[in-house]
């Protein structure tokens, strides 16, 4: 049996979970990375995207709009802005933060905004093509 990594999923609500997993992909600002037992240790931001987390061959996957993850050899911690199960995820509420946030590109004033926002269509409509 392969060692276990604790993974820790944090909103600003609550703790959604912790359980020791075999692996875990979280979507880095450089892109996405899979972690397990005895990774370096590391501090990255995150974007919206998937979280995947694999135990015992079984998939789990969670929406998250942005954060931070901390990774040591023993445990990831996700501080996600927002975290959604996919299990409650449906297509009307993905594609209405689409256009949310289509509506924030168009709207945006500065050309840094303008980019955030481009970034996050991108990244949900990622999601939504893994849907």
């Amino acid at each position: 049996m392969a060692d276990k990594i604790l993974f820790e999923l944090v909103s600003p609500e609550k703790l959604l979970l912790s359980k020791a997993v075999d692996m875990v992909t979280v979507p880095g600002t450089e892109g996405y990375m899979g972690v397990m037992a005895g990774h370096s240790p590391l501090v990255s931001t995150l974007r919206a995207g998937m979280i995947d987390m694999k135990d015992e061959g079984v998939d789990t996957r969670f929406f998250i709009r942005g954060g931070f993850a901390e990774i040591n050899p023993g445990k990831v911690t996700v501080l996600a802005e927002e975290a959604i199960p996919m299990s409650e995820m449906d297509l009307a509420i993905l594609d209405q933060r689409i256009a949310d946030a289509q509506e924030d590109e168009i709207a945006a004033k500065t050309d840094a905004d303008r980019a955030r926002a481009a970034q996050m269509v991108d990244d949900l409509k990622l999601v939504r093509a893994a849907f």
